[in-house]
């Protein structure tokens, strides 16, 4: 499979051995290659070529918010009338410091940052609210508070590749 500026071309299997890996990646490899037709070694060496070429970023843990205490999820946007390079750097520093800010994105549009914060109520939002506001001076935040989670999911779609 070549790789290029627009990802890795791979193969139908390659694509269900991702599709798998999304779902579920404590598929044991045996199981893996038996349902795409391919012998236990075939297939390790497809995972190991896809790892190799970072199409398989990482394999990771999915936890339960609520769980956890962090059921309430939080978009936050961000407007600022500075655009300097050691404003952004100071910003961004003091946000990826923030365990509870779980995704953080420079958009366009009227929103120049857009954050999903996960805590438990908001008093704990408020927490978050504050140490926000202390990293740099920031022209607008406005909090967005989901209601309802209707859909959620890490699997990335498949058929672009």
């Amino acid at each position: 499979s070549a790789c290029g500026p627009g990802g890795c071309a791979v193969d139908s299997r390659d694509r269900d051995i991702l599709a798998i890996l999304q779902e579920d990646a404590t598929v044991p490899l045996s199981a893996i290659a038996e349902r795409i037709s391919l012998s236990p070694t075939a297939c390790w060496k497809r995972i190991q070529r896809l790892q190799q070429k970072g199409v398989i970023r990482k394999q990771v843990c999915l936890l339960n918010p609520k769980q956890l205490r962090t059921g309430m999820t939080v978009f936050v946007s961000i407007r600022t009338s500075r655009h300097d390079p050691s404003w952004l750097e100071q910003f961004s520093a003091g946000v990826k410091d923030i365990p509870e800010v779980v995704e953080f994105y420079r958009t366009s549009g009227e929103t120049d940052y857009l954050l999903k914060v996960v805590v438990p109520d908001l008093q704990g939002y408020d927490r978050i609210y504050q140490q926000l506001i202390r990293i740099v001076d920031l022209f607008d935040v406005s909090s967005s508070f989901a209601m309802e989670e209707i859909k959620c999911t890490t699997a990335l779609p498949l058929n672009y590749l």
